[in-house]
């Protein structure tokens, strides 16, 4: 090599400014992992107070993850003093705060930031994002962090706005309305309520439980650990890993049954039949609650507290339909009229919205809501033809029934560094995924859920055409493998523009 050769300086890859939506376990991954690969110029825009998403909002009584902690954490920050198997909404916040600090990405986020708009500029390679509160943002990379769990949803009852008491969604959680001695209703039997029922049906005076369709149950004792079994995991190398690996497994056993419910699938049933006859000794609540679909169509729940819960001589069980509300309370379908001081709505989320109602609008004009009339669908829940340098973190079908989203957050993170890495190592400006390479996985995708679980009743898992578009339908495993290695020939990447830098966020 000539001297001359040798002094030539070393051209650097282009810099990239990075927008992230959304402080939850997904934009906190996805931040770590840029900035772990030298890409720092990152703005989180989280239109809460604080972050942790889905852990900011959800601080109801007993609020927990159905996963076990060491499973439901990133790979790279375990903690070994969890206080329990299962921990409390509290304690997962506390985790997500303090690995934010300890990565220094909580000096990246700007709260009270609500998107409203996200516009792509041909021409200058850039996103440019508006918010409720008047500030405006430009970025070479959008990341919309925002999740399936975030919108909570309220059905449209007749007369729901002339009843006379208290009433607050279950995601928004009044903890200044004291509900000792008060005649409460609760509207739903989902993951959130069989969480808080429990805690709060031996204060109240009198709880009518309002349910739709019953659930599958698989028992949940989580106590505390004993000393012993937290200082094994302390002090013994080895448990820790071990025990997440264990977990991986157990949890992808889970889904076996439910691509399987002919096979596999009947033993998992079996186990939980068993397990809610042992719970239920009353044969009528027994007849009410039971579930009338397939083991697994819907979300699996784990609780060993909530079924003896209904069995309190303070608890009813309605079936019946609600068919409006008035001033007193509601009145169900057998014209029975339940009078109540108070309405707790536990009626999920709008999990088929995902970042809606934002406005979403990529390459000429292309508007993300009309491209999603028909089902929303991305390749690997990521990526959307149409829309460049736009990734999506917990996108379409990147759900998970039986194990747990921060792994699949942590293999998308991984992925988005990766097409940032591709983007620079090519000085292009843009990333965009093949329209038939997007349109083939689509179709793989979906054509994998056919004999399974999933297809066999209608869940929050569906769109209102029948699309099945939150779930994943394989393992862990698979989505890992999947995502593993980006393929550059999936993607097309466009030329970079003549243009200067990006100065900042203009507020």
């Amino acid at each position: 090599m000539s001297a001359a050769t040798e002094r030539q300086p070393t051209v650097s890859p282009p810099s990239l400014k990075v927008l992230i939506v959304g402080a939850g376990f997904g934009g906190i991954a996805a931040a770590i992992e840029l900035r772990r690969h030298g890409i720092t110029d990152i703005e989180i825009l989280e239109k809460a107070s604080d972050l942790g998403g889905t852990w900011f909002y959800n601080s109801y009584p007993g609020a927990a993850c159905d996963v076990p902690s060491h499973l439901y954490s990133f790979s790279f920050a375990q903690r070994l003093d969890w206080s329990r198997l299962c921990s409390a909404q509290s304690e997962i916040h506390d985790y997500l705060r303090d690995v934010a600090r300890a990565q220094q990405i909580d000096r990246l986020i700007h709260p009270h930031n609500t998107v409203t708009s996200c516009s792509w500029d041909d021409t200058a390679c850039n996103w440019t994002v508006e918010t409720e509160e008047g500030s405006t943002y430009h970025g070479d990379v959008l990341i919309l962090a925002t999740g399936q769990l975030h919108q909570p949803a309220r059905p449209r009852i007749d007369g729901a706005e002339t009843f006379a008491g208290h009433s607050f969604h279950s995601a928004e959680w009044d903890h200044g309305y004291p509900l000792a001695g008060k005649r409460v209703g609760v509207v739903g039997t989902g993951a959130s309520a069989v969480q808080f029922i429990p805690e709060i049906a031996p204060e109240v005076e009198r709880l009518t439980v309002f349910q739709r369709t019953g659930n599958w149950f698989l028992p949940r004792e989580n106590r505390r650990y004993p000393p012993l079994v937290k200082a094994a995991i302390q002090r013994i190398p080895g448990v820790q890993a071990f025990r997440r690996g264990f977990m991986f497994q157990y949890c992808e056993a889970i889904t076996v049954a439910i691509r399987h419910p002919r096979t596999f699938g009947r033993i998992v049933h079996a186990r939980s039949s068993a397990f809610m006859r042992l719970q239920l000794k009353d044969s009528e609540l027994r007849a009410k609650v039971w579930p009338n679909y397939t083991f697994g169509c819907k979300r699996v729940l784990f609780s060993s507290r909530f079924l003896p819960a209904l069995a309190r001589p303070n608890v009813e069980v309605v079936t019946e339909p609600i068919v409006r509300m008035t001033p007193e309370g509601i009145v169900s379908a057998d014209g029975v009229a339940h009078d109540l001081d108070c309405v707790i709505w536990a009626t999920g989320f709008k999990t088929n919205d995902f970042m809606f109602p934002m406005e979403i609008v990529g390459s000429a004009g292309r508007d993300l809501r009309e491209y999603w009339s028909g089902g929303a669908h991305a390749h690997l829940g990521m990526t959307i033809p149409g829309f460049p340098n736009l990734f999506v973190m917990y996108g379409p079908n990147t759900n998970t029934s039986g194990g747990s989203i921060v792994f699949y957050l942590e293999m998308q993170a991984s992925y988005i560094r990766q097409a940032l890495k591709a983007l620079r190592a090519r000085g292009a400006g843009a990333i965009e995924v093949r329209p038939e390479v997007e349109a083939a996985s689509d179709r793989a995708l979906q054509a994998r859920f056919e004999g399974t679980a999933w297809t066999q009743c209608d869940s929050w898992y569906r769109d209102e055409g029948g699309r099945i578009v939150a779930n994943w339908p394989g393992y862990m495993r698979e989505y890992r493998e999947r995502t593993e290695q980006l393929v550059a020939g999936d993607y097309r990447f466009m030329p970079a523009p003549d243009r200067a830098p990006l100065i900042g966020s203009q507020k």
